[in-house]
């Protein structure tokens, strides 16, 4: 086993709320596309290189650049380009202390076992909110013909040879099972098969560069992909999509303060089911090819939402909408379907005086006039951002400690709100 020691600083965010958040942002490359493009690089033949560009400055995509590294990568950074050039030979296994970072550190497992044959790896890390197994990977690397087990907290994975094309059917359409699933298939033996595959655009994107690096991958209908395993992929380059959740999050962010929104580089087509929920509320939302506004017409009416996979409500704005509901008209509803412990911000946006209360997989939210300011904790990345955009709100000052998790998904946090009109600041403990 390998350790590396290592602890990230403690931070908080203090606001000062009841300010207006208006003007126009250009939203970053998306987070959970960039990491599995970053772990398809391990695909590459020897001295290839993949450069990817709009890569957005995350602590998640430094883990991501920290594994690689390790494994005997050599990424180059220029602005938000990022350049990875593959090795002789990759490591197979990768410190505890970096996997333990972020859940997306599982992404790698794919790739390295149809590379490699045989990968010893921790079980990721990542935020606290839910169990979150990794069952529908490792039931697809086995029907692949993997030996799969888990002993001590590694995972043992090794395959006879190649990995085998195969038809697996996912009991639910995971995000990351069906990357990992895909990367492992383009260098098996014959055809993949993968139903009721996810549809996310981050997907696309995977698929856009894999196609791009010399694999025959398409789509048979919505939900089924079919992957022709190749002997070798060369290099590529692509661009990340734009982050759907960080546009989400800085769009309900000038609603929530009654102000008006414009966010740039964006596809509105990616972001439909909140868009409708937004207008259904009652705010003002338009858009172009690349950009959408959102305006304050008047205080909002409560809606129902429930959390589905891509296309409908994203689990990851779905704290952000909780806290805008908490101070619309009515009565709003919130069920969450997808991991059973997000509901942790519950209790932090009640401390702000929010009338929010929690039966089984539901808030329930009784809208209030306004929210006080207070003292919170961020319990994870959402949440985080979630607890910011409340405070923007609020009367009075509110401090959002362990504010270090939003790192890991938005650039800039403090300095963009900032720029929009917030009163707001970052310290450092």
């Amino acid at each position: 086993m390998i350790y590396l020691d290592g602890r990230g600083k403690m931070s908080k965010i203090v606001i000062e709320g009841g300010k207006p958040i208006t003007g126009r942002l250009r939203i970053q490359g998306a987070k959970n596309a960039a990491l599995p493009l970053m772990a398809a690089s391990i695909l590459m033949g020897e001295g290839e290189r993949l450069l990817l560009r709009n890569v957005p400055h995350l602590k998640d995509v430094e883990t991501m650049e920290s594994i690689l590294s390790f494994m005997g990568f050599l990424p180059e950074r220029e602005g938000n380009s990022l350049s990875l050039v593959a090795p002789k030979d990759i490591k197979g296994e990768v410190p505890y202390d970096l996997m333990r970072k972020m859940r997306a550190s599982v992404l790698i497992l794919g790739p390295l076992l149809s590379k490699k044959g045989k990968v010893v790896l921790p079980l990721p890390g990542g935020c606290p909110i839910g169990t979150r197994p990794i069952d529908l990977h490792l039931k697809g690397f086995s029907l692949m013909g993997a030996e799969i087990a888990i002993k001590h907290g590694y995972i043992e994975a090794k395959a006879d040879g190649k990995l085998r094309g195969a038809k697996i059917y996912l009991d639910f359409p995971s995000v990351g099972a069906t990357e990992n699933i895909i990367m492992a298939a383009t260098l098996a033996k014959g055809t993949t098969v993968i139903e009721n595959a996810a549809r996310e655009p981050e997907i696309h994107n995977l698929m856009d560069l894999l196609y791009k690096m010399g694999v025959d991958i398409g789509r048979d209908g919505e939900s089924t992909i079919v992957i022709k395993g190749v002997e070798e992929l060369k290099g590529s380059e692509i661009s990340v999509i734009p982050d759907r959740i960080v546009a989400g999050t800085y769009i309900i962010a000038g609603v929530i303060t009654k102000g008006n929104i414009r966010v740039e580089n964006v596809n509105p087509f990616h972001m439909e089911a909140l868009l409708a929920k937004l207008n259904e509320a009652g705010v003002r939302v338009e858009h172009g090819e690349n950009w959408i506004e959102a305006s304050f017409v008047e205080r909002l009416s409560g809606i129902k939402i429930t959390t589905l996979p891509y296309p409908g409500f994203p689990t990851d704005l779905q704290a952000q909408m909780m806290s805008l509901l908490s101070i619309a008209k009515g009565t709003s509803i919130i069920t969450e379907t997808i991991f059973e412990n997000r509901f942790m911000h519950v209790s932090e946006l009640r401390r702000m005086g929010a009338n929010i209360r929690v039966e089984g997989n539901s808030a329930i939210i009784d809208g209030v006039e306004s929210l006080s300011g207070a003292q919170v904790i961020a319990t994870d990345l959402r949440a985080g951002a979630a607890l910011v955009l409340a405070g923007l709100s609020a009367t009075g000052i509110t401090v959002v400690s362990k504010a270090e998790h939003i790192d890991r998904g938005y650039e800039s946090f403090v300095e963009n709100l900032s720029s929009l009109g917030a009163r707001i600041t970052r310290e450092e403990d």
